[in-house]
């Protein structure tokens, strides 16, 4: 299974989200970009790759317990940015940061421990992809648009373990389909 850990925004936040991605779409060159699509729509914490099905179940356990030694926070989407000149367009977060960057560390040491490699150690930031271009593309309009864009505060209170199933149609503009296949509350309760 290939999965990743996750921080899932609730549905008030994705449909004000889902309103201001309609506008970027509208403005010129936006069929240039490849758009996320909103049901995949996430805050990756930790990348694990493919992991053997015998592994998850331990996996999954450690993930429950960062989750559980980690308190809920509050998070907004708010501005955009990019990633490898324009390959990725992102919108951020604001709020509960250090919260957040401390529960990224305890899903990498999760899946470290479980014997999953998170691949090389980034500085985190935290962030949404709502597009994608394989070759460099001038997003800076678009990351301009999202400046002004703040979304609604919420509660972050799981953390989910997701399985993402790559295309396989060979369809051009298919985009990958997401699971949660584990969802751990955070906070002592639960």
């Amino acid at each position: 299974m290939r999965l990743f850990a996750a921080v899932l925004p609730p549905e008030d936040v994705t449909a004000a989200l889902a309103a201001e991605v309609a506008v970027l779409r509208g403005l010129p060159g936006a069929d240039g970009l490849r758009w996320t699509g909103r049901p995949g729509w996430h805050l990756t914490l930790a990348f694990y790759g493919e992991v053997d099905d015998d592994v998850v179940p331990d996996l999954s356990a450690r993930l429950e317990r960062a989750a559980h030694r980690t308190a809920p926070f509050e998070l907004a989407l708010r501005g955009g940015g990019q990633f490898g000149r324009g390959r990725a367009l992102w919108v951020g977060a604001e709020g509960g940061l250090a919260t957040l960057r401390l529960l990224v560390s305890r899903a990498e040491a999760a899946g470290r421990r479980a014997g999953v490699g998170t691949g090389e150690h980034r500085r985190y930031r935290a962030h949404l992809t709502l597009a994608r271009s394989r070759q460099a593309f001038d997003v800076r309009p678009y990351v301009e648009a999202l400046s002004g864009f703040t979304g609604p505060t919420w509660t972050v209170t799981d953390l989910a373990l997701v399985r993402s199933n790559l295309p396989e149609s060979g369809v051009p503009g298919e985009l990958p389909r997401y699971e949660a296949v584990a969802r751990s509350p955070l906070g002592s309760s639960g």
